[in-house]
């Protein structure tokens, strides 16, 4: 997690130059990230992050060496103190599950609205989970079968929290960080992690992606099931 009025530092991994250069243009815009190494294979993204220690890892899921997902597990064992954000086509589906169970915390459409980009990687910068909106449709709609299934088993989940933890878990889901909620609750920042850290744990889910999962399906945020 970066520190307040530091730059975001942030690795940009895909074995598309096009797509790196793309990538790389949005985010130089902004002058609060800084992009400190770009990688055209998953090895090479792994060493440079262990090398460069960046805020935020950008990580195309089909790269050659070692793909987006295998590099991103190695990222949360080596460099835990990168937060793993990957970029995704509507293609990708089946690879989502295993990035969420590997320690991704957040999805981000190559084709999608720059700004969600940047959105995104100050999202994940701030410990926060992130999800285009797109990209979570897509998983509540084509992942594990009926939606309709999914929003129930969601809403049997969400029914166990209390309603304080339901509402850290609304916000968690809207891709707010921790300071984010604590402001928007009237709570000090240690009260809302260890609300954070207890609603993980009651839904039995690893990180706070899969926690926006179960939120959206759920209907706890705007894009949601009702």
């Amino acid at each position: 997690m970066n520190e307040p009025n530091e730059p975001i530092r942030v690795l940009l991994a895909d074995d598309e130059a096009m797509i790196r250069a793309g990538v790389r243009a949005i985010l130089a815009a902004d002058d609060g990230i800084d992009v400190v190494a770009e990688a055209g294979d998953g090895h090479e993204a792994v060493r440079l992050a262990q090398a460069h220690r960046p805020h935020v890892a950008l990580l195309d899921i089909r790269m050659p060496r070692l793909d987006g997902l295998a590099a991103a597990e190695e990222l949360v064992r080596t460099v835990p103190g990168t937060a793993v954000a990957m970029l995704t086509t509507f293609s990708e589906d089946a690879y989502v599950a295993r990035a969420l169970g590997g320690g991704a915390t957040g999805f981000l459409l190559k084709s999608g609205d720059p700004h969600e980009l940047l959105a995104g990687v100050r999202a994940v910068a701030a410990g926060a989970a992130f999800l285009s909106p797109k990209v979570a449709r897509h998983v509540i709609d084509h992942l594990g079968g009926a939606r309709l299934t999914r929003a129930t088993a969601a809403r049997a989940r969400t029914d166990l929290l209390t309603p304080r933890e339901r509402e850290v878990l609304a916000l968690l889901g809207a891709g707010l960080s921790n300071p984010e909620i604590a402001a928007r609750l009237h709570l000090v920042e240690g009260t809302v992690k260890a609300y954070v850290s207890a609603v993980l744990d009651r839904l039995s889910v690893r990180n706070r992606v899969q926690a926006a999962i179960v939120a959206y399906e759920a209907g706890l945020t705007d894009h949601g099931a009702q």
